[in-house]
């Protein structure tokens, strides 16, 4: 596992605290560095090892940063960065995590009231003391004391997207260990949860000392927690990683109730119990014949446990998807052969939302279509930002910048060995409207249209939004419905029934985006498209090439919502594809 995500953090982190001490172009030029060090191929780390040279070839990173990103690889931290920290010790990434409150915003109230922490933040705000501060006043305190809890609950839980590359380097790390027969992923990362607690892991061995040992020499692990003969816990990227280590015999059952939620497993050991049988981390077991079946973990024969399958067959039940596993009917469906054949990451064949550098992308038109060629993808959508609220800057194509683009993506369509689509991102304003005009949108092959400006409105507001969105003519797909950002904005909250019902009837799709900081629409929102008939589109939003591989994540959270093959638009083929679009 590369290191470049850990390296564009810091940069980051660089940039909110020089915004927050009032610094007005230093930040920018550390953000866009930040950005292109977490897209670019090579690992940061090998390009470090050749020098700042080397790493200043990198698009918009200059020499000192570079300087700075050598320093941070060769020693874990930049000097700079901690005279910063010391300046101004604030959790700048707590209290960030404030919808609406941005670095700048954190410094003025450091500067006035002194307040480093959520804590202090939510005091202040109580008191009455924020709004006295110069430039804010009684709304915005009131904003920022309902926002901090959801801000606060941010911090306790990591991004499914942030700790599944962290997982799998664990996984293939502990995989290649001498004495592992088996290792696996469980709780809520193996059901694609959107933000998880810990990340726990399971292997099975007979050298359980050994298997400890080497853990905790994880290259990745940057502290130990805790270590014992059969488990151990270390910390990587800021979040807790823990293994526990069984018997063969045992890793299935194991399996299985260390992934399962709670809901879930009580109602499987109920059936168990109904049998006559006993459920646990050991095994299933015959306790049919046995006085008190409660005396102790392993009593009465054994009748499975060495897989996960070989449990739920055993109690008459098809083996239950592990992101299907939260108590939501699947117990019942999986006892009555009723279960989903779930959609899979392979049968996606193309994307249909996507940008390029003609909007706020960091690649061309042509690096795109290659980098989805070269995955074997059928078809590509270039859907770069319109225009309207919420596109900030001079990212967005107005009308005639979107003609030209007609021109460069036909050129390109011309000899690439996939379809090619033109479409746009349009925006939903406010009473539901699309604000690029209805003539450019119906010469386009596909248009996404997506709220990204007030998505501070109520549910009634936010359904209404939506469902006039979908019920334009030339709409295909609904993108990102909530506009949230996981752990940082929580965005509108729709009625989704009534907007999976509007979408079905218009013959719209729902996108499930699978950008990792979003995935909306989630699991619960998908389930409802699902049970209305509502067509699906799981699209990356990629701006970059590494980001197509994102799709993985959005199947996940369809497969959450019990989404099919055949639910799914991306998996049409190119003539059902183009049916539906037209």
């Amino acid at each position: 596992m590369s290191r470049n995500d850990e390296v564009a953090a810091r940069l980051e982190e660089f940039a909110d605290r020089l915004e927050a001490s009032g610094a007005e172009y230093k930040p920018t030029a550390y953000r866009r560095a930040a950005e292109n060090v977490r897209e670019h191929p090579a690992p940061i780390e090998n390009l470090a090892g050749e020098g700042a040279d080397a790493v200043a070839e990198i698009d918009r990173v200059g020499d000192a940063i570079a300087s700075k990103v050598v320093e941070y690889v060769q020693t874990g931290e930049i000097e700079e960065l901690e005279d910063l920290r010391s300046t101004l010790p604030v959790d700048i990434e707590a209290l960030t995590a404030i919808e609406g409150v941005g670095p700048k915003t954190v410094g003025t109230l450091y500067e006035t009231l002194g307040i480093t922490t959520l804590d202090e933040m939510e005091a202040a705000a109580e008191a009455g003391e924020i709004r006295e501060v110069k430039g804010f006043g009684a709304k915005t305190e009131e904003s920022i004391r309902e926002n901090i809890p959801f801000a606060r609950e941010s911090q306790q839980r990591t991004r499914l997207g942030d700790a599944r590359p962290v997982a799998d380097d664990a996984l293939a790390y502990l995989a290649a260990v001498d004495g592992v027969s088996r290792v696996e992923v469980c709780g809520s990362i193996r059901r694609w949860k959107d933000t998880i607690g810990d990340i726990d892991l399971l292997v099975a061995s007979d050298e359980r000392e050994p298997v400890v040992d080497a853990f905790t020499d994880w290259p990745a692990a940057d502290a130990t927690i805790e270590a014992g003969t059969g488990k151990a816990s270390v910390r990587a990227d800021g979040t807790r990683v823990d293994v526990r280590i069984v018997d063969d015999a045992e890793f299935g059952a194991a399996l299985q109730y260390f992934t399962g939620s709670r809901a879930h497993n009580v109602a499987v050991r109920n059936r168990a119990i109904d049998r006559g049988l006993k459920l646990n981390e050991y095994g299933l077991f015959d306790v049919a014949d046995v006085d008190d079946p409660d005396a102790g973990q392993r009593v009465g024969d054994r009748i499975a446990g060495r897989t996960e399958d070989g449990v739920y067959e055993a109690l008459d039940m098809r083996p239950v998807p592990p992101e299907l596993r939260e108590n939501d009917g699947e117990v019942a469906a999986a006892a009555a052969d009723e279960l989903p054949s779930l959609v899979g990451t392979d049968d996606l064949r193309g994307d249909l939302h996507t940008h390029t550098d003609w909007s706020d992308g960091g690649f061309s038109i042509r690096e795109m279509v290659a980098a989805a060629a070269e995955r074997g993808r059928a078809f590509h959508a270039v859907t770069d930002h319109a225009t309207g609220p919420g596109i900030f800057g001079n990212t967005g194509l107005d009308e005639s910048a979107i003609a030209d683009q007609a021109e460069a993506i036909a050129e390109v369509a011309a000899d690439a060995e996939i379809a090619v689509f033109h479409g746009i991102e349009a925006n939903i304003a406010a009473d539901g409207t699309i604000t690029t005009d209805d003539a450019t949108l119906a010469d386009l092959d596909v248009v996404v249209a997506s709220p990204h400006a007030a998505l501070d409105a109520d549910a009634d507001a936010a359904t209404e939004r939506l469902v006039r969105a979908v019920e334009h003519p030339s709409v295909d797909v609904l993108g990102h419905p909530t506009g949230r950002i996981i752990n940082s904005r929580q965005g509108l909250e729709p009625d989704m029934d009534a907007v999976a019902a509007a979408a079905a009837r218009e013959g719209v799709a729902i996108e499930v985006n699978a950008n990792p900081a979003r995935l909306d629409a989630d699991g619960a929102a998908v389930r409802a498209a699902v049970e209305a008939g509502a067509t699906l589109a799981v699209n990356t939003d990629a701006h970059a090439p590494r980001e197509l591989d994102n799709a993985r994540y959005g199947v996940h959270t369809a497969r959450r919502g019990w989404a099919e093959t055949a639910d799914v638009l991306n998996a049409y083929s190119l003539a059902e594809l183009r049916e539906f679009l037209s």
